[in-house]
């Protein structure tokens, strides 16, 4: 042992013995007795070979010497246990890491990951965007966000909602182009993600038999397809899910409310054998939670 540093026990209990002034209120603070405080006091002072309080008609005070030695160790104490908190939240921190489609990220996780983050602080979220699922998780990876039939072999997949195919404009395109009925899309430019699939169904679906769902542009991802619709580019069209937050910012507008819903849904999944580690069962919650709360909305 380094004979150079006083013990431990005995600078806690000089600490709050000097804040008092008094030692049967540093017992009560340390859960001790005064005769415990008393020796460790004097154990202090052994090491130091001086003494650090004296008594002055019943009142305990410091001397200059325990005086000056109290300032200098109290925030040095304290900085310990800080010190002491920080390595233990380093200790318990886990790190989550979340494969995403980048549009549902974008548009629906993302904004909401401040709920999870003040709900469990110790999680640190890694986020990894995607363009699409390969149906299997790096491993690097602890839970992801598919979209798709639900169906993907050795993974754990819970459906987080069903969702509407919906079309959708800016208000200023809308008004420009007059649109009104279902009738009037046609010869207007649509936009595509990926596919023209959604657009056909829609057309299939309103029965605009003289609208041709294969014209326009089609984008990679569906966040450029919101986007392109934002800057009056086409009539687009989406899952529900991913506009609802260019719906809630008046960024966007839905035409002619269908019940018209996508054939594939968002799932989140993970292995199976992963089902109880804290960290993937509090998301898989949490994010469940958050549907079924905008649902109820």
């Amino acid at each position: 042992m380094n004979r150079k540093l006083p013990p431990l026990n005995a600078l806690k209990t000089f600490v709050s013995a000097a804040k008092h002034l008094n030692f049967t209120k540093a017992a009560e603070e340390l859960f001790v007795t005064q005769a415990a405080v008393s020796h460790q006091i004097k154990l202090l002072e052994d090491f130091l070979g001086l003494a650090l309080f004296y008594r002055r008609n019943r009142i305990l005070e410091l001397t200059d010497v325990g005086l000056q030695y109290f300032e200098d160790i109290q925030p040095l104490l304290d900085q310990i246990i800080i010190a002491t908190a920080q390595a233990k939240r380093t200790r318990t921190r886990q790190v989550l890491t979340i494969s995403v489609p980048q549009t549902f990220g974008i548009h629906w996780l993302v904004p909401r990951l401040n709920d999870f983050h003040q709900q469990y602080p110790d999680i640190e979220v890694r986020i990894k965007g995607v363009d699409q699922d390969e149906g299997k998780l790096g491993k690097e990876i602890d839970v992801a966000i598919y979209y798709g039939s639900g169906h993907w072999e050795n993974l754990e997949a819970i459906r987080l909602a069903e969702a509407r195919i919906i079309i959708l404009a800016s208000e200023l395109f809308i008004k420009e182009h007059n649109i009104q009925t279902p009738e009037d899309l046609i010869g207007k430019p649509l936009l595509h993600s990926n596919t023209h699939n959604k657009w056909k169904r829609m057309k299939e679906h309103l029965k605009l038999n003289g609208l041709d769902a294969e014209s326009g542009t089609v984008f990679s991802h569906s966040f450029m397809v919101l986007q392109a619709a934002m800057h009056q580019q086409g009539v687009a069209i989406s899952n529900s899910l991913l506009a609802q937050h260019e719906i809630e910012e008046g960024h966007l507008v839905e035409l002619f409310s269908t019940d018209l819903y996508d054939q594939k849904a968002f799932y989140v999944v993970y292995p199976p054998q992963m089902e109880k580690v804290e960290k993937i069962h509090h998301f898989v919650e949490w994010i469940m939670d958050e549907m079924k709360s905008e649902l109820i909305d």
